[in-house]
């Protein structure tokens, strides 16, 4: 694929990722298409309404052809919510079934786009300790990585249209903008900041200005079809991340908050997203030739910060 490429869909634009994705795509001068669930959402008079519920997701197929290739950031937020079963209900949907809609899209194109980038996640890997984590290892067992599996079995249906399938494992994003760092900033800010748990679990991470020249990256690489794990190469424990984030922010980091304190506040969240150990590193990435320009904690937090 070239920079020249006519038109690139997009869906979950409106996110942090999807908008910063959009941004990078025009500046390379690349033409986007959003799919958007509300008329209000669209910014653009081009972007499509769809409802990845409704059969067809999409009213009018035509205005879809031509497509170079797509980039799916669904799902919703793990941690806005307390996983009840019915959130967990949503959690998967908004990730298997959203990707199972737009793959129906495509197949009812006289002409596939050639790729589809879809957003996956380390979480795949579950609970596993100190282990360094390629994309050649196995998944990993509980709630986190069976909906990761689905997720991608189900982006991997569009292989059989002969397209390019890459599944994006993200780790943890580092902004300020949103996500883990966003909630954790006002508690260090205020010297209230510490360990989670033990300290001694993996965090693998990757500073947002990377992540969106990761996946323009995968986007014109074409020899990169699969896993790929979307994180630095030097993963931390969260002892170091919170000693790194208290030392970006001028402030004490002496307040743990204690695993049972954890699980009681978040239930199973606790410890599949906060108390997990997964240490993932970007073999595919790094062997393709990408190179990080924020490859380390503590240079990565001052400079988004």
């Amino acid at each position: 694929m070239t920079d020249l490429s006519p038109k690139i869909l997009l869906s979950g634009a409106s996110g942090l990722i999807g908008a910063h994705v959009v941004r990078a795509l025009n500046q390379n001068r690349i033409q986007t298409v959003q799919l958007i669930r509300k008329e209000k959402d669209s910014p653009n008079s081009g972007d499509i309404r769809w409802d990845a519920k409704a059969e067809p997701p999409v009213e009018n197929f035509r205005q879809l052809e031509g497509l170079e290739a797509a980039i799916h950031l669904s799902g919703a937020n793990l941690s806005s919510h307390r996983w009840t079963e019915s959130y967990k209900r949503e959690i998967v949907s908004s990730r298997v079934d959203t990707t199972l809609a737009l793959v129906r899209v495509f197949r009812a194109l006289k002409q596939p786009p050639r790729a589809l980038l879809c957003a996956s996640a380390t979480g795949i890997y579950g609970e596993r300790g100190g282990q360094v984590l390629t994309e050649a290892a196995d998944p990993g067992r509980g709630f986190l990585p069976e909906t990761c599996v689905a997720w991608e079995a189900a982006a991997d249906e569009a292989e059989s249209l002969g397209m390019r399938v890459a599944n994006l494992r993200f780790g943890v994003v580092i902004t300020p903008e949103g996500g883990a760092l966003k909630q954790m900033l006002p508690l260090f800010r205020a010297g209230a900041g510490g360990t989670l748990g033990n300290g001694r679990q993996w965090m693998s991470w990757i500073a947002l200005p990377d992540l969106i020249r990761a996946i323009l990256y995968v986007l014109r690489t074409e020899t990169l079809a699969g896993a790929v794990n979307m994180v630095a190469p030097s993963p931390v424990t969260n002892a170091n991340f919170t000693r790194a984030l208290g030392q970006a922010v001028r402030r004490p980091t002496i307040l743990p908050a204690p695993a049972f304190a954890l699980r009681l506040a978040f239930g199973e969240m606790a410890d599949e997203a906060l108390l997990a150990s997964t240490r993932a590193v970007p073999e595919r990435l790094l062997k393709s030739g990408f190179h990080f320009e924020l490859p380390d904690i503590s240079p990565a937090l001052k400079a988004v910060l």
